[in-house]
């Protein structure tokens, strides 16, 4: 068998993928719940580690958690090609946004191990701490490590909403591992991701190629104002701090019309306190998440929002506390590692769209050191960060077969 009759094992990479969501499943739907760094993380961790440990793969951990298992046998000077994503969940998540690039990338490995193709260098696959941002802001804080971005010591201090630290979270499970941050550059580095949105599945399109990730600006707003009864306080005596959040809201969705284009903005979190029906709120808490293509228009929005926002909390008379939680630039993918996506995926027979992400991904901080790109599959109805996530096994199949080729024409590629 020749390197290009090589196949994935289709029905080994769904059972590992069913395996995985097991951990931490949500009873009574096929989603589940693996927050970074919590007792079902831990043993997700486990179990894809211990995948790793049966195909003699050498597996190293660094400081952030970040694990990244290599195929042995290689000259220690030669980078390898690398793949992977992230096996953290949100709290009511799927089984395939992130799981799909690691044990896809397992899949890559073992297939090519079995089938014994000789190659002018190593594949490696990881998986990255933190990708989603859900407990521990901001996201991709695992690769963002790896890549620099961030010193390991003060990603370590990261609280949750509970007080709890990034460097005790992984003290605790066990994860918080001797590899050095910065982490090894790779040759280059491909990520295999289901889409989360609707395009390719609207369009009949089975294989989207990743030119590159819109910007992200996450803000958290406190807005402090004065508890009191609903029904005694005069509206002009108040100062209500869920008006302004609302206010707020509808601001910044109008803006998404204003602008056009690749702009979208979400108001995800929102809380009020007492939060009782018969009291005016003392404080409201909300996030605001901006995305754009455009670094530029995306500077624009921001300002926007924040000036909008304190036109808003005075008129109320209403105290105002921000904090970014993120902010990350749009970023362009390498053009030679898209052009072998997409040539990959037509010798395959396989329509393809060239696309942006709308998501954030761990490929964006592996595009600041290394020729980077990304593969993305459909999703059912367009679904995802949600417990009816999903994407048909033929398309898994065709992306990990996508992956396998395009890993094998990297380890190929002199980017000299």
């Amino acid at each position: 068998m020749t390197a290009t009759d090589l196949r994935i094992d289709r029905n080994r990479l769904i059972r590992r993928l069913d395996e995985l969501g097991a951990i931490g499943a949500i009873e009574g739907t096929i989603g589940c719940a693996r927050l970074a760094l919590t007792d079902e993380d831990r043993a997700g961790r486990d179990l894809v580690a211990t995948w790793m440990a049966d195909l003699g793969l050498e597996i190293s951990i660094d400081g952030i958690g970040n694990a990244v298992a290599t195929m042995p046998g290689f000259d220690p000077s030669l980078a390898p090609v690398m793949t992977g994503s992230h096996i953290d969940t949100v709290a009511t998540g799927g089984r395939y946004d992130g799981n799909l690039g690691v044990l896809a990338g397992l899949e890559v490995i073992e297939t090519v191990i079995a089938a014994g193709v000789a190659l002018d260098r190593p594949l490696a696959v990881g998986w990255f701490t933190d990708e989603e941002g859900a407990r521990f802001p901001p996201d991709m804080l695992g690769s963002l490590v790896y890549v620099g971005g961030m010193p390991l010591e003060a990603a370590l201090e990261i609280e949750d909403r509970d007080g709890l630290s990034v460097g005790d979270e992984l003290e605790r499970i066990g994860y918080r591992g001797a590899a050095p941050t910065p982490g090894r550059v790779p040759h280059a580095f491909v990520e295999l991701h289901i889409e989360q949105g609707p395009v390719l599945e609207d369009e009949g399109i089975t294989i989207g190629v990743v030119e590159g990730v819109q910007g992200i600006s996450w803000t958290e707003v406190t807005l402090t104002g004065q508890s009191c009864h609903a029904g005694t306080t005069p509206m002009r005596l108040r100062h209500d701090p869920g008006v302004v959040a609302a206010d707020v809201n509808l601001f910044v969705r109008g803006l998404t019309t204003e602008f056009g284009g690749s702009q979208v903005a979400t108001v995800g979190a929102l809380t009020l306190h007492p939060n009782l029906v018969n009291v005016v709120p003392s404080t409201a808490v909300m996030t605001v998440d901006l995305r754009n293509t455009d670094d530029g228009v995306l500077q624009q929005a921001e300002t926007r929002f924040r000036s909008h926002l304190a036109q808003a909390a005075d008129a109320e008379g209403v105290g105002i506390e921000t904090r970014v939680l993120a902010r990350f630039e749009p970023v362009d993918f390498d053009a030679r590692v898209i052009d072998v996506v997409e040539a990959a995926a037509t010798d395959a027979g396989l329509t393809t769209r060239r696309m942006p992400s709308g998501a954030g991904h761990d490929a964006q901080m592996f595009a600041r050191v290394c020729p980077t790109a990304m593969i993305f599959t459909p999703s059912v109805n367009g679904i995802s960060h949600n417990v009816t996530e999903y994407t048909e096994p033929d398309d898994l199949e065709a992306g990990a077969n996508v992956l396998l080729d395009v890993m094998l024409r990297l380890a190929e590629t002199d980017f000299a």
